[in-house]
């Protein structure tokens, strides 16, 4: 569904996408507070589209039993429909609060050209981080979480099974660990060119290696996950990052699964690892995922560009699971006062 944007004294009033029903969406006026004393108004330059999480609260596949767990931080509306949802914003500090006024921030924000939120909501840019870049802070942090969740060791052979956006931060971050052997792996082989910009070998499932010290899986697929169990060595970890929302998923625990003693882990960004709480917040996390998008290698996952305008035009095509899309940027013009 199109929706125009609407025009008030000249220039573009407040809108966000919201999910309204299985497969529809579109773009509505929403009302943006004037910023109140600790609060700001941001911007919109950059918002990211969460192909995994938003594929299925788009398609309604959220479970009845995850709909306040699943709450993305600035949500509104509730599960299954309609919903605003969204957390992957980047945009401009255009009023409120002095000590921000003028910043690029990120923050955990639908899809929409300009809000309100509370300064404390707002993490700023490192310098060296740009703004289209720094929106995949929220798969950074995920990958951060996943690390800290699989323990991995220097010298260690790695294998990411799944070569998405979430795949490939992983086994990036993974792969600066000293004398590491990391190896992506997935079935479309397009995506060996960016394992190799990041010195990562890549691999389809036919050949993807085994023995493998520690297993990533993150293609939210049936065959992805055998793949995973099959590429681990006796006693090793598989670290499930894919969600799969209200589908059944078949696993592989059969033949010699038990008898190699292997371990299916999961591990989701909602929380820090029990053994960090204590000292890491939410906030130092993020903090700390914003200054791992400094490599500018990165830029490459970054596929698609979508004007705000055409997002809802858009949104099936970049939602469909066959879409070859790796990070898809919803991109904001300036005319929004």
């Amino acid at each position: 569904m199109r929706s125009e944007p609407d025009r008030q004294n000249g220039t573009r009033v407040p809108q966000a996408l919201w999910y309204t029903g299985p497969l529809q969406c579109g773009l509505k006026p929403v009302d943006c507070l004037a910023p109140q004393p600790g609060e700001v108004k941001i911007q919109s330059l950059f918002s990211g589209i969460s192909r995994g999480t938003e594929g299925l609260v788009f398609r309604g596949e959220v479970p009845r039993s995850e709909w306040q767990r699943m709450r993305a931080p600035n949500q509104d509306g509730e599960f299954p429909h309609p919903v605003k949802y969204g957390y992957s914003n980047v945009g401009k500090v255009v009023a409120g609060d002095p000590a921000l006024l003028g910043r690029t921030v990120f923050s955990l924000y639908p899809h929409q050209n300009v809000f309100t939120l509370p300064s404390p909501s707002c993490v700023p840019l490192p310098d060296n981080v740009p703004p289209d870049r720094a929106v995949l802070a929220a798969n950074m942090e995920t990958a951060l979480n996943a690390i800290w969740d699989g323990k991995p060791s220097p010298g260690d052979h790695i294998c990411v099974v799944g070569a998405g956006v979430l795949g490939i931060l992983t086994a990036h971050l993974l792969a600066q660990l000293p004398g590491t052997r990391v190896t992506l792996v997935d079935t479309n082989e397009a995506r060996a060119e960016i394992a190799i910009s990041l010195g990562l070998e890549f691999s389809p499932p036919g050949s993807a290696p085994e023995n493998q010290d520690l297993v990533f899986h993150t293609s939210a697929s049936a065959g992805g996950l055998a793949t995973a169990l099959a590429c681990a060595a006796d006693e090793t970890t598989i670290v499930e990052l894919s969600w799969y929302g209200a589908n059944d998923v078949a696993i592989p625990l059969g033949a010699d699964f038990h008898c190699r003693r292997l371990a299916l882990k999961s591990s989701q960004v909602g929380s820090i690892p029990v053994e960090r709480r204590s000292r890491w917040s939410y906030r130092r996390r993020l903090e700390t995922a914003l200054s791992l998008l400094s490599d500018d290698r990165l830029d490459a996952l970054i596929s698609d560009r979508v004007p705000f305008e055409r997002l809802p035009d858009r949104l099936p095509d970049l939602l469909n699971k066959s879409s070859d899309v790796l990070a898809a940027l919803v991109v904001y013009d300036e005319c929004t006062s």
